[in-house]
């Protein structure tokens, strides 16, 4: 890094500039410090813009392996012996389970969101019942995403741009504009807390595809390496960390979570409304520290909340 000084009339501009190659070009990040500092203030304010540039740095990192949290060789190979601890084996789900399954899903993942639907609502929509009087675009989201649910059931897709774009459409057609199409370049996505501070930045739009396509060759390369619990929770914490839509992301990442499984012949996960915090916190720990543990204990808890509910 290195500090820039522009003359403009009689003032004297401070820029922290920070430059680097990518993809065979020079890209520059650029922090405007102030005009005619001192000595002191302007250390000051160079240290604050380190600060600031290598955190923004941080997110313009590739994806490289999305493990970098190792687990052990015994965790390892639990987890590629594991058939969800032999709670429920997807053989096993009858037609009335996977109707169960997509009531409850669609209710808790548009709950997530803040949907304002009752479990009851959504079981009638989805039964084709009595429509609700409550708001339309919950009621198109709720149908949406049941609809996705039959779908990768139906289909099993491998995972694909093409997936991810067509789950965005199938469950967002009729309440978002943009439905199916990834964010414009310079179209960035920053999640405030409620202080104000940053919890959530998504990938630079200009490498939103790029770092998808990257995501889909780790999934390809490891996907008969690891087990189907593990590569589901990367993809889907990976797909939620690069966040290539302008809305909607969780709700195609539970999919998407749900896609990985059925593939590797294993149950569906609904993650659930009461476990909202936990989930949060276990993509936290992702983001911030590469951990995949806390998302592989949520997904087993899931499991066996799913049997009870099922079977009961």
């Amino acid at each position: 890094m290195f500090i820039e000084v522009r003359k403009i009339g009689k003032d004297r501009k401070y820029y922290a500039v920070h430059s680097f190659r990518e993809e065979g070009r020079v890209v520059k990040i650029r922090k405007y410090l102030g005009a005619n500092l001192s000595p002191e203030a302007l250390k000051e304010k160079e240290a604050q813009a380190f600060t600031a540039i290598t955190e923004q740095l941080r997110y313009y990192q590739e994806i490289r392996d999305p493990l970098r949290y190792v687990l052990s060789p015994r965790e390892l190979q639990q987890l590629k012996t594991l058939d969800a601890r032999g709670e429920i084996k997807i053989a096993h789900l009858s037609e009335d389970d996977w109707r169960r399954f997509s009531e409850l899903f669609s209710y808790h993942t548009n709950a997530i969101e803040g949907s304002t639907l009752t479990q009851r609502e959504v079981t009638a929509l989805i039964e084709n019942e009595k429509i609700p009087d409550k708001s339309t675009e919950d009621i198109a989201e709720a149908r949406g995403v049941a609809e996705a649910i039959q779908s990768i059931r139906k289909d099993k897709p491998v995972l694909s741009i093409d997936l991810v774009k067509n789950l965005h459409k199938v469950v967002f057609k009729e309440t978002k504009s943009f439905a199916g199409r990834f964010r414009s370049v310079g179209v960035e996505v920053v999640i405030r807390d409620g202080t104000g501070n940053i919890v959530h930045r998504g990938a630079s739009s200009h490498k939103v595809e790029t770092m998808l396509n990257q995501l889909i060759a780790w999934y390809k390369k490891n996907k008969n390496q690891y087990s189907g619990i593990l590569v589901a929770a990367v993809v889907h914490n990976q797909f939620e960390n690069i966040h290539p839509f302008l809305d909607g992301n969780g709700r195609v990442g539970r999919l998407l979570m749900n896609a990985i499984l059925l593939q590797h012949k294993l149950p569906p996960i609904n993650i659930e409304l009461s476990h909202r915090q936990e989930y949060y916190r276990s993509l936290q720990k992702y983001q911030n520290y590469g951990n995949i543990r806390p998302t592989i204990e949520l997904m087993l808890k899931e499991y066996k909340h799913l049997k009870k509910k099922l079977h009961r």
